[in-house]
């Protein structure tokens, strides 16, 4: 019996390997790539990484464009045995300080505009080497790889012991302490969850995947780009979200992958109708809760019922609605094959179905632990193997998982993550402030809208547009409140916590008929 690949490429490579010159990837300005286009193209890039001097384990830190350039990187690295570290591209230098000086990389890849900026950050984080890669595929990173032989085989992963391999990629989450945390996924969890993925939603060489998503997140990077390579499937390649561009596109494709926010913008658009979807097979929904509203009025509107899935950076994805089968509004669906879930109470003892409780997942889908923290990742983790989500959610009689909260009061907006400590934190240190709490509520259009509860000093003159201004010198765009209130106290319990639940109550209809 052939032996499993144990590197991400390789399992890519081999699933093209009959079809390497068909064409895989065409962007929206007319340029197209083959398999062996991408084989090649990151084979120059994985050789020029070791001729700079990285060998395996070392960090590349990337915050570019999405561009068919930047896929060849992921690749490399992949194949390079490096660690590919992506970073939102709305971070600011506060937070990319954070970030270089935690994962401490060989090697940091940033747009041209950015490089002055990364450059310092860089220096000071002691890492030495920076280079560019634009949006059009243009830098000095491509410059190098030009140089480059084709040939460049992936490094071969051997497990370090019988439970981890080698990292993969490191993505940073922050937690209920603001601190952003580095998470280590290796190649087998990538391996195990993309071909969970492509036999559970059906992939085939026959598919072609609408690609709109960002390529610094699980959901664009590792679900998406990972069922595609994985099943010898296609993909029509955006650069970004832009409904006027999926509705073009639709009637060539068979599946999208989207935000809710993606379904809710086709939705309010009038040349969004059943007819441009007449060639596709699945739409499929991540990242933040989909509205059973949405659900409902995308059937209404084409016949296609939304298919809603869980997952998480440190897991990749836990749940999903069937394919073939019952797809349950309000739902994700139960737990994929070979991962395991549960939902405990307070003790950790499981609960009856319909109950609230603790939502834990064991698999080879989870995470290796968290970058340097051996004791939050001891923390987070049970003494059988199973991870604390930090989600709070039920299991229906017939195994099919719902989501109803969560515990370390993540707010998803626009599919992004924001954690309110993070941008607590700023606030906190704005001039006048004398403390504050970051909520989400609901908005039409992000599914989240971020709002700020700020408690401002004595005799001290506060307005909202200081607030905002403050905390978007520091915060990517994403994690900026949209709306900022002032209270002279925030609601408490009798053990002094902020009564969150309140809060969000209170504030609920903020966004009503945005």
């Amino acid at each position: 019996m052939q032996k499993k690949p144990v590197n991400l490429f390789a399992l890519f490579s081999n699933r093209n390997a009959s079809t390497p010159d068909r064409t895989l990837l065409e962007t929206d300005t007319g340029q197209s790539f083959t398999f062996t286009d991408l084989d090649h193209h990151s084979a120059r890039i994985a050789r020029y990484l070791r001729e700079l001097g990285l060998s395996r384990g070392d960090r590349v830190t990337v915050q570019v464009e999405k561009s068919p350039e930047a896929l060849c990187l992921y690749l490399a690295c992949l194949r390079g045995g490096f660690v590919y570290h992506p970073l939102n591209l709305g971070y600011t230098p506060s937070e990319l300080r954070y970030f270089i000086a935690d994962a401490q990389p060989a090697l940091v890849v940033c747009d041209p505009s950015k490089h002055e900026v990364l450059a310092g950050i860089a220096e000071a984080a002691g890492t030495g080497s920076v280079l560019t890669l634009d949006a059009a595929g243009h830098g000095s990173l491509s410059e190098g790889a030009a140089e480059q032989p084709e040939s460049a085989g992936p490094v071969r992963c051997e497990p370090v012991d019988a439970s981890r391999d080698d990292l993969a990629a490191l993505l940073y989450s922050s937690g209920t302490t603001g601190t952003p945390k580095g998470i280590m996924l290796t190649h087998g969890n990538l391996i195990s969850n993309t071909e969970t993925l492509v036999d559970f939603w059906q992939f085939s060489a026959s598919d072609r995947l609408l690609h709109a998503l960002p390529m610094f997140h699980v959901h664009g990077l590792f679900v998406a780009i990972g069922c595609v390579l994985a099943s010898g499937a296609s993909m029509r390649w955006l650069p970004n979200y832009d409904p006027g561009k999926i509705i073009e596109y639709l009637p060539e494709c068979t599946i999208m992958m989207g935000v809710p926010t993606y379904y809710t913008r086709l939705l309010a658009r009038t040349d969004f109708s059943g007819d441009v979807c007449g060639n596709m097979r699945l739409f499929i929904s991540g990242s933040a809760p989909l509205l059973p509203e949405t659900f409902q009025a995308f059937e209404a509107r084409t016949g296609h019922r939304i298919l809603e899935r869980y997952g998480m950076t440190e897991t990749n994805m836990n749940t999903s609605n069937p394919v073939d089968g019952e797809r349950r509004p309000g739902t994700v669906g139960p737990p994929l094959p070979g991962v395991e879930a549960r939902v405990v109470d307070d003790q950790g003892q499981p609960v009856a179905n319909g109950a609230v409780g603790h939502l834990q997942i064991r698999g080879p889908n989870v995470f290796a632990g968290y970058w340097n923290l051996p004791d939050k990742t001891a923390e987070d983790f049970t003494d059988d193997g199973f991870f604390n989500t930090g989600d709070q959610g039920t299991f229906d009689d017939d195994g099919y998982v719902s989501i109803v909260g969560r515990a370390k009061d993540l707010v998803i907006s626009g599919g992004l993550n924001v954690y309110p400590k993070e941008v607590e934190l700023v606030i906190d240190r704005i001039a006048g402030v004398s403390e504050s709490a970051v909520i989400g509520v609901p908005h039409d259009d992000f599914g989240e809208g971020v709002v700020a509860v700020v408690v401002p000093q004595a005799s001290a003159t506060l307005d909202e547009e200081t607030i905002i201004r403050g905390a978007r010198a520091d915060l990517a765009a994403f994690k900026v409140p949209k709306r900022v209130f002032f209270v002279d106290e925030l609601p408490r319990n009798t053990m002094a916590k902020v009564q969150k639940n309140v809060l969000r109550e209170t504030y609920r209809d903020t966004f009503s008929g945005a």
